[in-house]
């Protein structure tokens, strides 16, 4: 039996993680993200590099952000509805991470890795991933597609070696193995 689907408004954390996890945003970008911002497809400038991010909102982020109320032109804000500074918004999301007994070294910019693997893993290019992350060097995105193609790369290798195997006759069986082999009646001097 499936659970209904909760009508509950989420949490501003965890509208929070939603945009982080979703759209890779660092801290310093997401306490600043406004509703015309994720609306106009998750395009933002990133604050530490000045590098525009011109990317699409996943289903998941869509459906976090239908349930989030719009308050304020900023998607985030105080107890009292105003926008967070960026120490204000490290604190915040401190807090969340002891309410939910997760150690302190559980950092926020851990869901903007998060996302670069998980692109990774989907398939994206390294491009692909330097454009939605914002990263000003292929270096910085390379180093999600080398993990991902590594573990595609062997899944990859043993399916082509049992391809393999599948055309050619095998000169000794499964069963064989391990058993002295047959003299056939000869005797050696």
């Amino acid at each position: 039996m499936r659970s209904p689907i909760s009508t509950r408004t989420p949490s501003k954390q965890r509208t929070a993680y939603a945009l982080m996890l979703n759209m890779g945003t660092a801290r310093v970008d997401t306490h600043l993200l406004t509703w015309h911002q994720v609306d106009d497809g998750a395009c933002y400038c990133r604050h530490k590099t000045g590098v525009q991010v011109d990317t699409d909102v996943s289903d998941d982020l869509a459906k976090a952000l239908e349930a989030t109320p719009r308050k304020h032109v900023c998607v985030i804000t105080t107890a009292y509805g105003k926008p967070f500074t960026v120490d204000g918004f490290s604190g915040f999301m401190r807090d969340a991470i002891s309410k939910a007994g997760l150690p302190l070294d559980c950092q926020p910019h851990g869901l903007r890795k998060t996302l670069g693997r998980l692109l990774a893993d989907a398939g994206a290019t390294a491009h692909d991933i330097m454009a939605a992350l914002g990263h000003t060097t292929l270096a910085e995105a390379e180093r999600y597609t080398r993990e991902a193609d590594r573990r595609r790369g062997g899944k990859r290798a043993v399916v082509k070696l049992n391809e393999h195997r599948k055309n050619k006759l095998s000169q000794t069986t499964p069963q064989s193995l391990g058993k002295p082999a047959k003299s056939e009646g000869k005797t050696t001097l």
